[in-house]
């Protein structure tokens, strides 16, 4: 079989499709891209029996194959390929020539039948969602998603939809991430997805208005149809946490502070802060303003600045890099923060309406 394709077009492809490739694999053909040739087109597959992302990009062929490159020498070749157009030329031994212009590379192909099939998905159960929203709800949520494995649903995010709402929660046991949407469906869907398949949902989905996402629903799977790529990932199984149950219902004290200046000035914290020299950074909220210190044993910080405070002050302290990370994400010139005393979670929440809440479990400062 024989095929001319477009080496940017390819390219891309690759570049896409093999991260879901794994580096090792007791299945060796997993290690590789599967190739399978149409009439006119080139469908391209990596998974890694978890994740899975599969393209199709347009080729010049009668012809119909499949077969297994090599991902990691595929990918560089024609990475480094010196022409636009490249020719791909299989034979019955899989003997595969690559070429373009000067270059022309001879190497083995793998038989597909080695390559485990992909799960079918149900096309009936699903729902859509702009791209941009959907973008955005997960960049500002995987922060909290836990990254050990000792309640291992908790390494994935929830989707709790339900009365044309669209929740999606992280929780580690240190912080809380709930992102909120109106969506125009009325399905109810509660599953958990993978941190790791909702990363690189999140590099494909665009952040122009207009492009929608759809995603299909089973009892074991969710894929993913973002323009030309399908993304496929195994749901995490478990029962996740009740965080709605987590989420103060009410506050005793309300600081509206700038988010750059408070994050700012937590950067500052962190540089005296290192795997050997731990310690919270401590925050006093009191008669408009925050006063801001850290002490370890690189060096003291004092800072302060001024804010919008009412109800009793406050002395709580945090791990500064789980506060700077649920500010960050914030993505708002301002923001509220919400406490009851030194020993609650912080509750951080936009100025107007629900589109996120963010919870920090405080840290027990030690006296000075």
């Amino acid at each position: 079989m024989k095929f001319i394709c477009k080496q940017s077009e390819i390219n891309e492809a690759l570049a896409n499709v093999t991260r879901a490739v794994p580096p090792k694999s007791p299945i060796s053909a997993l290690e590789g891209v599967k190739l399978y040739l149409g009439k006119g087109e080139l469908e391209l597959t990596g998974y890694d029996l978890e994740l899975g992302i599969q393209t199709r990009i347009p080729v010049v062929s009668d012809d119909v194959g499949e077969f297994i490159l090599n991902s990691k020498l595929f990918s560089e070749i024609i990475r480094k390929m010196p022409s636009e157009n490249i020719e791909i030329e299989v034979d019955e031994n899989l003997t595969t020539i690559i070429r373009g212009d000067s270059a022309e590379y001879k190497i083995l192909a793998m038989p597909a039948d080695e390559y485990p099939s992909i799960p079918d998905y149900d096309t009936g159960d699903n729902f859509t969602v702009p791209q941009a929203m959907l973008k955005n709800m997960i960049n500002q949520t995987i922060f909290a998603v836990a990254v050990t494995d000792n309640k291992p649903v908790l390494m994935g995010e929830l989707f709790d939809i339900m009365d044309y709402g669209f929740n999606l929660v992280a929780i580690d046991g240190y912080r809380l991430a709930v992102r909120s949407e109106k969506i125009e469906s009325d399905n109810h869907y509660n599953f958990v997805v993978k941190a790791k398949a909702l990363s690189e949902v999140s590099k494909l989905l665009k952040d122009s208005d207009g492009e929608k996402v759809t995603m299909h629903v089973s009892k074991k799977h969710i894929t993913f149809e973002i323009g030309k790529y399908m993304v496929l990932s195994r749901l995490l199984e478990g029962e996740f946490h009740n965080y709605k149950g987590s989420i103060p219902a009410s506050h005793a004290t309300e600081i509206i502070i700038n988010t750059r200046d408070f994050i700012a000035s937590l950067e500052r914290c962190m540089l005296l802060i290192n795997e050997k020299a731990k310690a919270p950074v401590r925050c006093i909220f009191k008669d408009n303003m925050v006063k801001i210190s850290c002490s370890t044993a690189l060096g003291k910080l004092n800072d302060e600045m001024e804010a919008d405070t009412a109800g009793p002050s406050v002395e709580i302290g945090f791990n500064c890099r789980y506060l700077l990370d649920a500010l960050k994400a914030a993505e708002s010139d301002k923001v509220k923060l919400q406490l009851n005393g030194g020993l609650s979670p912080m509750k951080i929440v936009p100025l107007q309406g629900n589109a996120y809440t963010f919870l920090v479990l405080p840290m027990r400062l030690k006296s000075e």
